[in-house]
């Protein structure tokens, strides 16, 4: 019984230690800036005249950023309990995943994917910076619900892309000579980059009056479809406000359960000891 309870007290008093530092302020702003230190060790390698003469000092950095995520994410797994429940969370297997691959990758020959996991390692900065969870968590709740405007966005396209090639294919058949090149080019014009220059006014001076086609789909492409695009996006940002309001709300509740079991726990531990020196 006694080596039962000291494993007992060791096990809570390394859960208590890791908690502390895990929720400690300084802990999240120290792996943010590492991250970030890091990204601009990534961004130095690149330019050859920098790494080559320092390429011993660029090996001994990499391997402390290393150790220093994987003993975060060490930390972080020992200050959930149950210790599993740390998966459930898709940004932990994110974070999981890629320091886990920069372990199994590290001393390897494939230099190639070692790099790339390396510069995967920023986008961590994603998953400890909680207002960029929210925004990505919005971002890809908006893919469901655009099903309905990226089809009327195709039917837009493609009427005026027909329609583009049967008006202009020979005008200018480097823009409008096929239906694909006709929908490339829509694609620029959408974009609003450079399609007044390059693309309409070209085409406006051999056809006086293809500024109508263009102007129509800039009004309906752009400033129509672009803005329910931006109202769904919007709508989503607010609705994952409010459920992550509601998530931490419940998470505080959880840690308070817990604090309360664990004091439970204790305090039985200590009534029986104390019947066990009353015997005695």
């Amino acid at each position: 019984m006694e080596p039962l309870r000291v494993r007992n007290e060791n096990s809570s008093y390394i859960y208590k230690w890791s908690l502390s530092i895990v929720n400690h302020p300084f802990f999240t702003n120290f792996i943010i800036g590492i991250i970030l230190l890091n990204a601009i060790v990534i961004g130095l390698e690149t330019y050859p005249v920098i790494y080559k003469p320092h390429k011993e000092l660029f090996y001994f950095t990499e391997r402390i950023f290393l150790w220093v995520f994987s003993v975060e994410i060490a930390l972080r797994i020992i200050a959930t309990r149950p210790w599993y429940t740390f998966f459930k969370n898709s940004w932990n297997n994110f974070d999981f995943i890629i320091v886990a691959s920069s372990l199994i990758f590290a001393g390897a020959h494939f230099i190639s994917v070692l790099r790339i996991l390396r510069v995967l390692r920023v986008l961590r900065a994603i998953s400890v910076i909680p207002s960029l969870q929210r925004l990505v968590n919005a971002l890809l709740s908006t893919i469901p619900s655009l099903g309905n405007i990226l089809l009327l966005m195709g039917l837009i396209f493609y009427i005026f892309g027909v329609m583009g090639t049967i008006l202009f294919s020979k005008v200018s058949p480097e823009y409008f000579g096929s239906l694909h090149l006709s929908l490339l080019t829509l694609f620029q014009v959408v974009t609003l980059e450079s399609w007044a220059s390059a693309v309409m006014r070209p085409i406006n001076a051999m056809v006086p009056w293809a500024w109508a086609y263009f102007v129509s789909f800039v009004l309906v492409g752009t400033f129509v479809v672009i803005n329910l695009f931006v109202g769904v996006i919007v709508n989503n940002v607010h609705q994952a406000n409010c459920a992550e309001e509601d998530e931490q709300e419940e998470c505080k509740r959880e840690i308070l359960a817990e604090e309360i079991k664990m004091l439970r726990q204790e305090i039985a531990e200590l009534k029986q000891l104390i019947g066990t020196k009353e015997k005695l």
